[in-house]
């Protein structure tokens, strides 16, 4: 299994896809997969984490940070605080940070490093094709193509059987333009035209052959 990477948008569209583009994508499966023996699944994720305690772990130190600062400049002004008072200010600061991330969920990822966020988002593309047994193909020839939109990441993953054919600025390719056509809100083009993409390289390598049995499911998944 190899994992082939990786890419943000902008401005990923963040809403479902409609009735009418999930049977776009449906019909670019099937004809893709009509001129290969592989197998292509795809799954959009709203997000790929909750991110409550990374972002609650960055306000936490944001907060110290600034109490720190409060607190060397009321030394230099010479004012003084009891202690009590200062560490009462301090934990309910804390708490009112973590009641808004709690009540407010979308803030938080802008709290998290892009770091963590595409870890998190290239995990759960490996648990995704794992789970959706994209990895149980016959021949090993299953590939995933992944987007989790609050990440602004895509990713494609290609089993063995195809990696060790296929070179990795290929797959580059392929999620560059993925990636382009999210941030401009054509999430279902980009779709499209990755599967169209993925379907020319598997044919390829891996032509259709007589009684080529469709081991997958023909459409987007969304989590």
């Amino acid at each position: 299994m190899a994992a082939v990477r990786r890419g943000a948008g902008r401005a990923m569209r963040t809403h479902a896809i409609t009735p009418e583009e999930h049977t776009r994508i449906t019909a670019a499966i099937r004809a893709a997969e009509s001129r290969t023996d592989a197998e292509i699944y795809c799954v959009v994720a709203r997000a790929s984490d909750g991110y409550f305690f990374p972002a609650a772990f960055t306000a936490t130190v944001a907060m110290l940070l600034a109490s720190a600062a409060v607190a060397f400049g009321l030394e230099y002004l010479w004012l003084s605080v009891r202690l009590p008072a200062f560490v009462a200010a301090q934990a309910l600061a804390a708490f009112c940070i973590y009641a808004l991330l709690w009540l407010a969920p979308r803030l938080r990822i802008h709290l998290v490093p892009r770091a963590v966020r595409y870890k998190a988002a290239h995990a759960n593309a490996m648990k995704q094709f794992l789970a959706r047994n994209v990895h149980l193909t016959a021949a090993r020839t299953g590939v995933l193509i992944f987007v989790s939109l609050a990440e602004r990441y895509a990713e494609v993953i290609a089993d063995a059987g195809i990696n060790d054919r296929v070179e990795q600025d290929v797959w580059d390719d392929i999620v560059r333009n993925l990636v382009a056509q999210a941030a401009t809100g054509r999430l279902a083009d980009g779709f499209v035209q990755a599967i169209d993409a993925v379907g020319h390289v598997l044919a390829e390598h891996f032509p259709v052959s007589p009684g080529d049995a469709n081991e997958l499911d023909d459409h987007l998944v969304e989590i």
